[in-house]
């Protein structure tokens, strides 16, 4: 039998329990306050601060992804384009699903019609495809014609409704 030998070819590293680490300070309210500040200065300081909390814009400097200044003129194109049935645009009459610009400037809109049999089945979709392409900026642009879920007066913005006097 093999007695075990006292040599070892490793070194085990110390225990947590075998180290010693000290608390760290706590902190304290009297190490943030200057005693020397007023309450005016202090009324002063955070008003400050909260003008610059409202003052600041929302950061939409992408040109790409939602939210975008492309999505956005692209959307405004759209809104350009009136069903020929109805004096309302397309957007706001619910027939645009979504507008999606990915990181190459390339958009992809998703849209229904009314009903499968609207008389500009076959030239609506070419129509917008044309619109959203020629936006500057867009590299290239196509259309998905879903029927999933259906149109229905529901899909309406409430200024199309009021156009429309159902409001």
């Amino acid at each position: 039998m093999n007695k075990p030998s006292d040599d070892k070819d490793f070194i085990a590293a110390p225990s947590p329990a075998d180290t010693v680490v000290g608390k760290p300070p706590r902190a304290r309210v009297s190490d943030a306050v200057d005693p020397d500040e007023t309450a005016g200065e202090k009324l002063e300081r955070k008003r400050d601060y909260l003008e610059g909390f409202l003052q600041k814009q929302p950061e939409t400097d992408s040109a790409s992804g939602a939210g975008g200044k492309l999505q956005q003129a692209v959307v405004d194109a759209l809104k350009e384009i009136y069903d020929p049935e109805i004096p309302v645009n397309i957007y706001d009459l619910g027939l645009i699903y979504g507008v999606e610009v990915d990181d190459e400037c390339d958009v992809t809109v998703t849209m229904t019609l009314t009903t499968p049999h609207c008389p500009v089945a076959e030239t609506m979709p070419g129509e917008v495809e044309l619109r959203a392409a020629s936006v500057p900026g867009v590299r290239d642009a196509e259309v998905n014609l879903v029927w999933d879920p259906p149109w229905g007066p529901d899909k309406m913005t409430d200024e199309a409704r009021l156009e429309l006097g159902m409001l």
